[in-house]
């Protein structure tokens, strides 16, 4: 009988009731937008943000202090810690492994160079440049994994924003290189005793060996533009650069790429002094320095600092963006509630004589205020769905707009919305329902 009722109810009023279920559904839809995309935008701003390069430097524990000049290291190359290129496929055996989606060692050296014509004699007559800085690195490398496996990685995953204006990037292992833009434009090669400007793909350049002077010939492959000091520099695998500097399976920095949290007030406590539960929380959490953490203890010997810069900006620029679309979709329920709100109270007011009539026939306050709040529910349930729907459709447009991937379909989001259009329901129906409640039948009979 009581559903019977609720169903006749519901179904009078067409015009009302659709208005109502309207402003429920755009209310309700603005909302399902901005919660879709907000529990999305941590993972896809996350890898956004690493086109800003690497947010962690591996270097050392025992490297002296580092003589940078530009962002290059000039220290002797016997000066300084090494660390052992065999340790790194343990990054991807921490708790946070997966999150770990890059990683690039470097050599940083300066050499002895000049240029080499075709047909001169191997070190032979070309005026030295004097020193040169001198980057190893990978990339395109392929790691051998501690579980057998193999994965791919290097600069050009690390620093995206390094393009090659021209060629290609050298093969691994193989004695070719690179050169900034800036070095190629600089530097030139001595021709019939005439300087000729410029390093065009296809040239040649000389670095001697450090162990005993032994000249090396490098092919230029690419020109590379970075933006920064490594366009005055020479760019070649990190096999070649250990072979220079008589460092054989080592490196010097670091550079790993990680997805990570922004770090809230518990995230930047000191682990040491957390309790056993709270550390676990902690270090369970892909904090940046939960997961430095986690590669220093894979890679004894070494010191990982976290590259604030770019680690900060990256929480900063995230904590607004989910600030906006939380704000969004409080106003979005807010304004629905205001909008059933004055739905409900015309409606109780349109239906005063009903409700005396009830009363008087002997329903209790308590009976007709469930009556009208299972009518109310019922719109909830059918302009939450409708509103859901509409909500997908548009935070797909916004995601593929903004992050170039839509939002999928979310069970867990349906029933959340369906949740907030109740109780947004009942909440803006609160006081014109308590209203209809403490309505006495005799006055209302007698047409006062």
């Amino acid at each position: 009988m009581f559903l019977r009722l609720v169903a006749d109810s519901f179904s009078r009023r067409p015009r009302h009731k659709l208005l109502t279920g309207a402003a429920l559904a755009l209310g309700m839809a603005v909302a399902t937008a901005a919660l879709s995309v907000s529990l999305d935008v941590g993972d896809r701003l996350a890898h956004e943000f690493r086109s800003l390069g690497a947010n962690l430097l591996v270097t050392p524990q025992a490297d002296s202090l580092p003589l940078e000049i530009g962002g290059v290291d000039y220290r002797p190359v016997n000066a300084g810690g090494y660390l052992p290129e065999s340790d790194l496929g343990k990054l991807k055996t921490i708790f946070w492994r997966n999150n770990v989606i890059a990683f690039a060692p470097a050599l940083e050296i300066s050499v002895q160079a000049k240029p080499h014509s075709h047909g001169d004699k191997l070190g032979g007559d070309g005026k030295s440049w004097g020193l040169v800085p001198l980057i190893g690195t990978w990339v395109s490398h392929t790691v051998n994994l501690a579980d057998g496996g193999s994965w791919i990685t290097g600069v050009d995953k690390t620093n995206p924003w390094w393009i090659l204006t021209k060629g290609r990037w050298f093969s691994d292992g193989a004695a070719e290189c690179v050169v900034g833009k800036d070095f190629a434009r600089k530097h030139g090669a001595w021709v019939d005793g005439h300087f000729q400007p410029g390093l065009p793909i296809g040239d040649n350049l000389v670095v001697n060996l450090h162990t005993d002077g032994t000249p090396l010939l490098l092919k230029i492959v690419g020109i590379l533009d970075t933006g920064g000091p490594e366009d005055d520099a020479v760019i070649v695998p990190l096999s070649i650069a250990q072979k220079i500097a008589d460092k054989p399976g080592e490196y010097r920095r670091l550079y790993v790429s990680a997805l990570t949290k922004p770090e809230d007030e518990f995230g930047r406590r000191d682990p040491s002094t957390l309790a056993p539960a709270d550390y676990e929380r902690w270090y369970c959490t892909p904090y940046i320095s939960s997961i430095a953490l986690q590669i220093k203890q894979v890679l004894p010997g070494a010191d990982v600092r976290v590259i604030r810069r770019v680690a900060e900006g990256e929480g900063a620029i995230l904590t607004r963006v989910r600030t906006l679309l939380w704000l969004v979709t409080f106003a979005s329920l807010l304004a629905a509630a205001l909008a059933v709100g004055a739905s409900s109270a015309a409606s109780v007011i349109g239906r005063r004589t009903e409700i005396g009539l009830m009363k008087a026939l002997g329903a209790s306050s308590g009976t007709v205020g469930f009556l009208l709040a299972a009518e109310q529910l019922l719109l909830a349930f059918v302009g939450g769905g409708l509103g859901y729907v509409l909500g997908i459709l548009l935070a797909r447009v916004v995601g593929q707009k903004i992050f170039g991937v839509a939002p999928g379909f979310s069970f867990l989001l349906l029933a959340v919305t369906i949740g907030l259009a109740a109780i947004v329901t009942l909440l803006g129906s609160a006081i014109p329902l308590r209203r209809a409640s403490r309505y006495e039948p005799a006055p209302i009979l007698r047409g006062e």
